[in-house]
């Protein structure tokens, strides 16, 4: 009985992760009605509906999201004694669910995902280009890629990738007609625009020849929670922004955009590689995140 629940568990979770019954069902080897009997039998089991079913698509309940959360655990495990029993190496496959944020997700990851799928074709993946922060475990993402980060949850590991140093920029247009800065304080008279995302404000801390960090003086005139569109504001000439110089590197070699204030020291931002702490790291995401800390810039 209990290796028969498991086995609905894992189905289950397959149906959620593919949204069909069908497609469970060929997973396994299994048709679509007998995929279907395996929820069913869940819900008869545990007397509450998991799934919301229409003609169109297939959602979690409450209830269903919570035994989701709690098949990912049973599925690492089976994972963890399969990787223990094959000596901890192991061929990568299955998929690899990734967050990332979007702009310098997009630069860092992609290269190393084409590379990756021409090593281990039997690798997917899915992954998530945003910046707005997601919970890594509850949402079931094996690997997510940080921008400063320096305390991550207990329950995670954190790899370092990179460390970036911003570079404060604007448009020559931006500067046609204008004194540009020369000292911090000179920000004062200036546009200054800044991240903002879920209520946190980017505050610029810069330190000068006096070696005394201090916050920037200057008028917030846009506020975005994506960095690529703060780069695009910079470009088109609508201020001053503080943007990794990883992101922004080959529009500053071509002239699109000038430092400003090069001498004044930004800081460090760590890029980082966040994953649930497991024994037993399965293949895929071991071997993914040593290429993709093997190819970041600078390595």
């Amino acid at each position: 009985m209990a290796e028969s629940k498991v086995n609905d568990i894992l189905v289950f979770l397959s149906v959620v992760e593919t949204g069909s019954f069908a497609s469970a069902g060929r997973a396994f080897g299994l048709s679509r009605s007998t995929a279907g009997k395996a929820v069913s039998r869940l819900e008869d089991r545990y007397g509450l509906r998991l799934l919301n079913r229409t003609t169109r698509a297939i959602s979690m309940t409450e209830e269903g999201q919570r035994l989701y959360k709690q098949g990912l655990a049973i599925q690492a495990a089976i994972a963890d004694a399969d990787m223990s029993m094959a000596g901890g190496e192991g061929i990568p496959r299955g998929t690899l669910r990734i967050a990332a944020p979007d702009a310098l997700g997009r630069r860092l990851l992609m290269p190393v995902v084409r590379q990756f799928q021409q090593d281990w074709p039997e690798v997917r993946f899915e992954i998530s280009f945003s910046d707005t922060l997601r919970h890594i475990i509850k949402e079931g993402f094996d690997l997510a890629v940080r921008i400063g980060v320096t305390l991550p949850d207990t329950s995670l590991i954190s790899r370092t990738l990179m460390t970036d140093r911003p570079v404060l920029c604007a448009s020559p247009s931006y500067l046609d007609g204008r004194e540009t800065p020369n000292r911090i304080d000179h920000l004062s008279t200036h546009d200054l625009l800044q991240f903002s995302s879920v209520g946190q404000r980017q505050v610029w801390v810069l330190q000068d020849a006096t070696e005394f960090w201090s916050n920037a003086p200057g008028q917030v005139t846009l506020r975005l929670d994506n960095a690529e569109a703060l780069r695009e504001a910079a470009l088109a000439g609508m201020g001053i922004a503080l943007l990794p110089s990883t992101l922004v590197k080959d529009d500053l070699a071509a002239g699109a955009l000038v430092r400003i204030l090069p001498d004044v020291a930004t800081g460090e931002v760590p890029i980082v590689a966040l994953y649930p702490h497991k024994r037993f790291l399965e293949p895929r995401v071991r071997r993914f995140i040593d290429m993709l800390a093997a190819n970041v810039p600078g390595h």
